[in-house]
């Protein structure tokens, strides 16, 4: 199977519309209509019910599988891409909030053993860096979330020969408030007893869907990625979050009520390929974030 009708088949199923997939991949309407019956023909089976369109139960098992293909064909060349280029390059993405010191210092320490080293950092939501890990478009990530002690992160699993993931920090969660609000004097508190407070949504921080309470109520919704920005909301009396504990201590405008139920932690884990080699400067990141956990 051809990846190139691979991603068009994808780009129809995903948008339910032959004309909302070409414009997707700036490809005429009949062009698309032409790539799709090209994998049907190879397939020998229609992979689309038309008028409405609508996927067929072939269609629909093939979906299953043309994502893991593809993220591991791009795997594939990304491996065979970085045996080839020059050393010297290190791409680490990581969510919001798996930001810290160690990591910082990691970083300081990987730079300053190679000046020749060209790095990177990008920010992003964590569903993306599992997948740029698994296709080589980063070297090493870091995501970041809330689970029960001694549990791992609830991450999406790209297919055999993914990332593995590592844990590299875990700390308390608190819920952030204003040090005047009545909370603040607080020496614990129960989420599923904050049903009726302001709360802020930052799904690209603190995906507040993710919390494992039902009831509880965004007053106010943040689409940025900067948690500097999300702790002044907080401050400024526009909601409540639950928050890293070591984040809230270090802001002045802040005050953190430990949770105490349901049990959480803050929890950080490092991803990278199996496959990276030793020397990489990936690898040696790996290892001293390794270390300080």
């Amino acid at each position: 199977m051809d990846p190139h009708l691979l991603r068009t088949f994808l780009a129809v199923a995903e948008t339910g519309s032959f004309s909302a997939a070409a414009q997707r991949l700036r490809y005429t309407q009949s062009a698309v209509s032409q790539q799709v019956a090209a994998l049907e023909a190879d397939l020998g089976t229609p992979l689309f019910s038309r008028r409405p369109v609508a996927l067929t139960p072939a269609g629909e098992r093939l979906r299953r599988h043309a994502d893991l293909l593809l993220v591991r064909l791009a795997a594939a060349r990304a491996d065979v891409t970085r045996a080839v280029a020059p050393p010297g390059r290190l791409i680490l993405g990581l969510t919001p909030l798996a930001w810290s010191d160690p990591v910082a210092g990691a970083l300081a320490t990987i730079r300053a053993e190679s000046a020749l080293l060209h790095t990177r950092v990008r920010v992003a939501d964590r569903d993306w860096i599992v997948e740029a890990v698994a296709t080589g478009e980063i070297d090493l990530g870091l995501v970041d979330g809330f689970t029960a002690p001694n549990d791992p992160l609830r991450l999406p699993e790209p297919g055999a020969g993914g990332p593995r993931a590592l844990g590299v920090a875990d700390s308390a969660v608190v819920v952030a408030v204003p040090p005047t609000h009545p909370l603040a004097r607080r020496s614990a508190v129960d989420l599923a007893d904050l049903a009726d407070a302001y709360w802020i949504d930052a799904p690209e921080v603190a995906p507040f869907a993710r919390l494992p309470v039902d009831g509880l109520r965004p007053g106010l919704r943040y689409d940025g990625a900067d948690a500097t920005v999300l702790a002044g909301l907080v401050a400024g009396g526009h909601g409540l979050a639950v928050l890293p504990g070591p984040l809230v201590a270090a802001h002045p405008g802040l005050a953190g009520v430990p949770v105490g139920a349901p049990r959480l932690v803050h929890r950080v884990e490092l991803l990278r390929l199996s496959a990276a080699v030793a020397d990489e400067p990936a690898e040696r990141l790996a290892a001293l974030l390794g270390a300080a956990a």
